[in-house]
């Protein structure tokens, strides 16, 4: 005899899919049949494991009266704060026992009760599904104390027929909802593990004669100008679209003249489907997704992707986004030159693609599968080899594609990410191969192509992408006749990503390369009230990835990064050369279809950063690849004998959906002439007198040489060498890179502990020389170090002369010095801005005269790090003093020390100090995006190597 004493939870670790849900189909917001929206407060209760409580609460009449609330859509760990549990990140790592399908018996299970009340006016005809969008990781449903099933698969949706069980008045809906279960072996997704029923809950009518399913296949002959529709509908019906004159039944073909739909024109026509029992509104795009000539073609031509990783974010909320948070990213991604977004890991919610459709992004639609932690043992017992798991993989696939096979923004389905190879996956691209042959499949993970129709990489360095675009990459034969995308690159976290430029020049070389996609798109931070934004490890997890998860080229509250306004600038759809002492543009349309009518250019001419004249520039509607020469005016004149530059922008010429006329899309600037050369003439020489040293308007320490004053302004440090930069995340390096981690290479060298030893002080004739080593503890390398101060009676010049001893095997961090300020607030500057900019960083940053406080100056880097720096300066005004440069320089000033902002780990770490402290740098070392990808390519390593550098101090005061 045997009996059991808890209820039964064997569903949570059997490999299916689950059971009781209605197959899937087309997804539509709205049609005039009646739904009634679920969402909103929830009872809640949590338990510790999957079996703790019965099933009693699902039942008629129970009192959950004492029970804890929560919003859904919503996860409970962001919620009762703390009192549910807390948020765990792990990049790959499962944070439970990799034990498949096993999960833990300490399984966070929250149930939720829902009574509502159906409408008086509820039809009573026909019959009603309710819908889940989204739930993490299995759920188990009941309606009216009647169980309807249980499913896994946290990023999509499931459906249930209700129309027996609902009730006149007020009904109960439960859900057991179970963080763990065989289905997070499948969800391994570099996220948040974040439990909950966090997208929305709808109970739909479905009428008599109501549509079912249906497939809209709306091609376009880009030879003939005209598209083929047809709607393939599970119930019988007719199609019409007014503006194209159509009318049809469903499953007739017709072909008429449209214009098609593009990432950069998206035309969408509105159609409606009807059945005998209910109007369904369609969005139309016509366009044809092919592979021809070992090109990715979209009506006829071969496109380019500027594209970002999307996971679904928001600081407070998780996963668990507004329709109006959708909207802002695909506005800052259209304002910022993005054409394309990989729904990194997971079909997002379907109100996105929506917009992607409306404002006009190529998707690659990822479907909810990773099992990145098997690589920890070599993938054995990987689930997308066993056969077991198959259906549950099939399962997946058909409820990616069913649902969101209508939208013509989507161009390519992806089997999954980082999950090895297996017969799963060949199931999987078969299946779909089949069902949808009017797009293309990807997976990274198959580098033999085997089951793909694009070869897809992430994080190839730029010498193997160029040897990819040359076809000399080797690989099968198959591969080789397939276009190449980087479905990740550019790794965005913390300051970077750098080599950009560099990667973009490749992409556009090449025609086998089409493009590539930054990982990623937003920094999920947690907003935490002591932290500022939390990240992996500050609520206690066992395992965790730090900051890895802040990888975003926004910040949690989506303010752009400077990695997407350099992003912008590499990846413009116009660009604008030019040869400035001549006069002349060169202007060329970088886009793969649209013409520049929709732009209109602007010129204007700089002297010492100042504008003093602007005008409209007269540029043909170049098509698409065509380039034009344009002659500028003639340059105005000006006697003060200033620097010139020409700024050419091509600006939006009307509003449009996603951004306002005059919206800047692209700019270029280059030199009108030669940059006139500083003059100074050493006057003064130094006096003594008692223990200081008086030269020009200067101060210093006639025992040490250190700078005093200047003028009326105190020098609370003086100026001296500095090569030390807080890491970066991308300083740090990956930890599988281990060689040229040059954050760790340089804390091993100890570069972050230089010391100062004072050699000489030489009052000359004409200049104090003040003769220094600097030098790490415990190694023998240093740097000889000379300070020669000059002046010509009103102002101050510090050359600074460098010669490296000894045998340097890594590259600097930085070079140039730091010094002290007791005031400083406001900030002036002629150089590079608004923002910062660093060797393989800078496309983005626009020579110019500039402002900010102190303040404004930092970059906020959710784990604080170098950041801040402005290039190209040739003159900067803070704390009532001038520096001026030669040549020019990188200047950052903050009210901590790098040495502060090196030990915090969260920007409320931070604390303002009484010193501004300032660095002139006459180098930095390049950033790259080695926290994933590739450090910074060789051009932009800051070597040890003899240099010579001067900056020129006056006062303001």
């Amino acid at each position: 005899m045997s009996f059991r004493t808890t209820p039964s939870v064997d569903y949570v670790e059997d490999v299916s899919p689950g059971s009781g849900a209605l197959p899937p189909r087309a997804w539509y917001a709205s049609s005039d049949a009646r739904s009634l929206s679920l969402n909103g407060s929830w009872r809640f209760r949590l338990s510790a494991t999957a079996g703790a409580e019965d099933d009693s609460f699902a039942e008629e009449g129970y009192d959950a009266g004492n029970w804890a609330e929560v919003t859904v859509p919503g996860h409970w760990v962001l919620q009762g704060d703390g009192a549910f549990g807390s948020p765990i990140y792990t990049n790959h790592l499962y944070p439970f026992p990799v034990d498949p399908p096993y999960v833990p018996t300490e399984n966070p299970t929250g149930d939720h009760l829902r009574v509502f009340d159906l409408p008086s006016d509820w039809p009573s005809d026909g019959g009603a599904v309710l819908r889940f969008d989204g739930v993490e990781s299995c759920a188990r449903v009941w309606l009216n104390g009647t169980e309807l099933g249980e499913f896994k698969g946290s990023r999509l949706a499931h459906e249930f027929a209700v129309g027996e069980l609902l009730k006149p008045g007020s009904n109960v809906l439960a859900v057991r909802v179970h963080q763990w279960s065989a289905g997070s072996y499948l969800e391994d997704q570099d996220q948040w593990w974040l439990p909950g029923i966090f997208r929305d809950v709808t109970l739909l009518h479905r009428p008599s004669g109501g549509a079912g399913d249906f497939f809209v296949h709306a091609s376009y002959d880009h030879t003939t100008g005209e598209g083929t529709l047809r709607v393939d509908s599970d119930v019988d019906g007719r199609v019409s679209v007014p503006d194209l004159d159509i009318d049809v039944a469903t499953g007739e073909p017709v072909t008429v003249a449209v214009r098609p739909w593009t990432a950069e024109t998206p035309k969408l026509y509105d159609g409606v489907l009807v059945t005998d029992g209910e109007r369904v509104p369609l969005r139309i795009g016509f366009r044809t997704v092919v592979l021809e000539d070992g090109l990715i073609k979209v009506n006829g031509k071969a496109v380019l992707f500027k594209g970002v990783n999307r996971h679904e974010w928001h600081p407070e909320h998780g996963r668990a986004l507004d329709l109006e948070t959708m909207r802002e990213d695909v506005l800052l991604m259209k304002r910022h030159n993005l054409n394309a977004v990989r729904t990194s890991h997971y079909p997002p919610h379907p109100a996105f693609l929506d917009l992607c459709d409306e404002y006009g992004l190529w998707v690659i639609d990822e479907c909810d599968l990773e099992t990145h932690g098997f690589t920890e043992q070599d993938w054995r017992d990987n689930p997308v080899d066993d056969d077991r798991w198959t259906p549950a993989l099939l399962d997946r696939a058909a409820r990616m594609v069913e649902r969101d096979k209508n939208h013509p923004s989507i161009v390519f389905w992806s089997l999954g990410n980082e999950a090895g190879t297996g017969r799963g996956l060949t199931a999987m691209a078969e299946w779909i191969h089949g069902r949808d042959p009017e797009r293309l499949v990807h997976y990274e993970g198959d580098w033999n192509c085997r089951d793909t129709d694009v070869y897809s990489r992430m994080y190839a360095f730029h010498d193997e992408v160029e040897k990819i675009g040359q076809q000399l990459d080797g690989g099968t034969h198959r591969r080789r006749e397939l276009p190449f995308i980087q479905c990740e690159y550019a790794h965005a976290m913390g300051n970077g990503p750098g080599g950009l430029a560099d990667y973009q020049e490749l992409f556009e070389k090449y025609e086998r390369l089409q493009g590539a996609f930054v990982w990623e798109w937003i920094d999920h931070g947690v907003r935490h009230a002591e932290l500022g934004y939390a990240y992996g490890g500050d609520f206690g997890e066992e395992l965790h990835d730090g900051n890895f998860v802040c990888d975003g080229l926004v910040f949690p509250d989506r303010t752009p990064s400077p990695g997407l306004i350099e992003y912008k600038k590499v990846i413009e759809p116009v660009r604008i050369e030019g040869d400035g002492p001549n006069g002349i543009v060169h202007v060329t349309n970088k886009q793969d279809f649209a013409d520049l009518s929709a732009l209109a250019f602007e010129w204007s001419c700089q002297v010492d950063g100042e504008t003093v004249e602007s005008g409209s520039l007269a540029v043909p509607a170049l098509a698409p690849g065509e380039s034009a020469e344009v002659k500028l005016p003639e340059p105005p004149v000006d006697g003060r004998g200033g620097e010139r530059q020409w700024t050419v922008r091509a600006l939006l010429a009307d509003d449009t959906s996603w951004a306002a006329k005059g919206h800047v899309v692209a700019w270029g600037q280059f030199a009108a002439g030669a940059r006139p050369l500083p003059s100074f003439p050493a006057t003064d020489r130094p006096v003594p007198d008692g223990g200081r040293i008086t030269l020009g308007p200067a101060g210093f320490d006639a025992r040490t040489g250190a700078l005093l004053t200047i003028g009326g302004v105190e020098v609370g440090a003086t100026p001296r060498l500095d090569v030390w930069r807080a890491p970066t995340d991308n300083d740090d390096g990956a930890e599988w890179q281990t060689d040229t981690r040059y954050g760790t290479l340089w804390r091993t060298l100890g570069l972050h502990r230089m010391r100062h030893r004072l050699v000489s002080v030489e009052a000359g004739d004409d200049a104090l020389t003040v003769r220094t080593r600097v030098a790490p503890a415990a190694r023998e390398v240093g740097l000889d170090t000379v300070y020669r101060w000059t002046s010509d009676g009103e102002r101050l010049r510090l050359t600074v002369s460098v010669t490296p001893e000894g045998d340097w095997t890594v590259p600097l961090p930085r070079l140039g010095v730091r010094f002290g300020l007791a005031e400083a607030d406001r900030v002036e500057w002629f150089g590079g801005g608004p923002g910062e900019a660093y060797p393989d960083t800078g496309k983005a940053s626009m020579v110019g005269r500039w402002q900010s406080t102190v303040d404004g100056l930092q970059t906020p880097y959710v784990r604080p790090q170098e950041n801040g720096a402005r290039a190209d300066v040739r003159w900067v005004e803070l704390g009532g003093l001038r520096i001026e440069g030669d040549p020019e320089f990188w200047f950052t000033a903050r009210r901590w020390t790098t040495e502060q902002l090196d030990a915090a780990r969260h920007r409320t770490d931070l604390t303002a100090g009484d010193t501004v402290w300032v660095n002139l740098d006459r180098g930095q070392h390049g950033i790259g995006s080695q926290s994933c990808g590739p450090g910074p390519l060789p051009q932009y390593f800051l070597k040890a190597e003899p240099a010579e550098f001067s900056f020129v101090f006056s006062t303001t005061r």
